[in-house]
């Protein structure tokens, strides 16, 4: 009996497309919910990204109000881990109803749909 050997059938990225996506930026969107206080939201925000408290306060208002306030904007791979990080961060431990992180997306800079 042979081995069989996968071989990939994705086509490889070309320098074209890498240039294209270089200096691409994407907006890290903070999404509303109900489970998170204003203390979470600023706690978080001056911990992962190093915001000011002040600053910090206004994406909580933002994010109450509107449903969503763009944290940070920047290449694909820092956004991934920017959201990433958003994930990891917890429930909200001051509302008992907290049962996990907020939740957050990416979107290209240019696109207004969701920001």
């Amino acid at each position: 009996m042979q081995n069989a050997v996968a071989v990939p059938t994705a086509e490889p990225i070309t320098k074209i497309d890498q240039e294209q996506e270089h200096g691409r930026l994407f907006h890290v969107v903070l999404l509303d919910d109900d489970e998170h206080t204003y203390d979470y939201v600023v706690e978080m925000l001056t911990k992962l990204f190093l915001i000011p408290e002040h600053v910090a306060f206004q994406h909580a208002v933002e994010v109450d109000t509107t449903g969503r306030t763009i944290v940070i904007t920047c290449e694909r791979p820092q956004a991934e881990f920017a959201r990433d990080q958003i994930h990891a961060y917890g429930a909200d431990p001051r509302m008992p109803k907290s049962k996990g992180p907020m939740s957050a997306v990416i979107i290209p800079a240019g696109d207004t749909a969701l920001a």
